[in-house]
């Protein structure tokens, strides 16, 4: 009895498909490349455009840095001198900054 049930198994080991290995792996690169399209792409494109709009704040624009509205009144490589009442100014990250107006 023992030897049937092990013959039947090595018969359904032995009719298996040898390209699961491939099927396997081309079902992997779809999955990453749904990812990398939805996910990956749309987040570069998006951090770019961020980049570009700290790139162009210049003195005298109107920015909301971490939910304050001021107006720029100095410009540095990595901060912001930012007027947010008469003669009260901050020095903010320019990473902070959520918009320009």
């Amino acid at each position: 009895m023992e030897a049937e049930n092990i013959a039947v198994v090595n018969d359904a080991v032995a009719a298996t498909p040898k390209n699961d290995m491939w099927f396997t792996l081309g079902y992997l690169v779809v999955v990453f490349a749904i990812i990398y399209l939805f996910i990956v792409r749309p987040n570069k494109r998006r951090m770019a455009e961020y980049k570009k709009m700290l790139d162009s704040i210049k003195v005298g624009n109107r920015i909301m840095a971490a939910g304050i509205y001021g107006t720029v009144k100095k410009v540095g490589e990595k901060t912001l001198e930012v007027e947010i009442a008469k003669g009260v100014v901050i020095e903010v990250s320019k990473n902070a900054v959520a918009s320009v107006e």
